[in-house]
């Protein structure tokens, strides 16, 4: 009866102390209806295209690519390395990359005392008070695998990125990656 009690004491705990691993990922409610003038106007000079491919590929280009406002943009070949993705991304949002990175120290060091529910909070203030922060734009074809997926929502993470959507890739730039060097 007391090896009983103490494996049921170890099992509770130890099922206890392993939680699952699971990113959280908000996704946008499909409508039924396709109302453009119902969605959400972003700046083209803030917007960074990330175009996910099978095989590893990763392509980005900035703005919109609108087939009827010809030239499309270039697209640009990257991976996922730091000297990769993640530095187009650095240098995109590196006003907000400094600070969050400053506070961070700060905390670390000593000179700042603040719970880490209070440190999250004053980043995501920082976060959001960048106005000149890029919005990107993530969009996979059916060629691109999952692990590539979580791994540039992991650089998001990183390079401390506020604003980013997972979305549908669209025909236009199906074809400008079919047409891009391999």
């Amino acid at each position: 009866v007391d090896l009983m009690c103490l494996l049921i004491t170890f099992f509770m705990l130890t099922t206890a102390f392993s939680k699952p691993k699971a990113m959280e990922i908000t996704m946008p409610e499909k409508s039924d209806k396709n109302d453009i003038k119902d969605q959400p106007k972003i700046a083209a000079n803030k917007t960074l295209n990330i175009l996910i491919s099978g095989n590893d590929q990763i392509y980005y280009y900035y703005g919109v690519a609108d087939p009827s406002k010809p030239p499309l943009p270039a697209l640009t070949k990257s991976d996922y390395s730091k000297d990769g993705i993640r530095k187009v991304l650095l240098q995109r949002n590196k006003v907000v990359f400094k600070a969050v990175a400053e506070l961070r120290q700060k905390v670390v060091k000593g000179e700042l005392v603040m719970a880490d529910s209070t440190l999250n909070t004053r980043i995501k203030e920082l976060k959001k008070s960048d106005k000149n922060a890029p919005i990107v734009l993530i969009k996979a074809d059916e060629k691109a695998k999952y692990k590539n997926i979580v791994d540039i929502i992991d650089e998001m993470a990183i390079t401390t990125i506020a604003s980013y959507a997972v979305v549908d890739i669209t025909p236009t730039e199906l074809k400008m990656v079919a047409a891009a060097p391999k």
